[in-house]
């Protein structure tokens, strides 16, 4: 007897939200697929096919990363007053209290939770 196949199980509306959002943020800051696949741990291809609503992000470590992403995106958007091309600047940009240019350590755990870290402490500044 063939075993049964399982049926293709239905993206979560949580996965779908954050996919859409992920892609949204990922596309404001000017990030080039590779960097968001290396953010997130994901290859190109699949940040493709997320783009194009191929591939939605389920619980796992991609999704914990993407979590942290929009959390980055949403912290420096506050800081930026909403202008994307600021925001997509300061990435690039040599920071001197990070010691280095935040676009590249994002694409490691602990630099992206060491940039949003900097980043909430901007924000709390009174």
């Amino acid at each position: 007897m063939l075993p049964v196949m399982e049926a293709a199980r239905k993206p979560s509306k949580e996965g779908m939200v954050l996919t859409k959002a992920t892609i949204r943020a990922a596309d404001r800051l000017g990030m080039q697929q590779r960097v968001l696949g290396n953010v997130l741990g994901l290859s190109e291809s699949v940040i493709s096919r997320m783009k194009s609503g191929e591939y939605v992000l389920e619980r796992g470590k991609p999704f914990e990363l993407a979590v942290l992403f929009v959390r980055l995106y949403r912290s420096l958007d506050a800081i930026v007053s909403g202008d994307d091309k600021t925001a997509g600047e300061w990435l690039r940009n040599e920071n001197i209290a990070l010691r280095a240019r935040p676009l590249e350590m994002i694409q490691k755990v602990q630099g992206l939770v060491d940039v949003i870290r900097y980043l909430d402490s901007r924000r709390a500044i009174i």
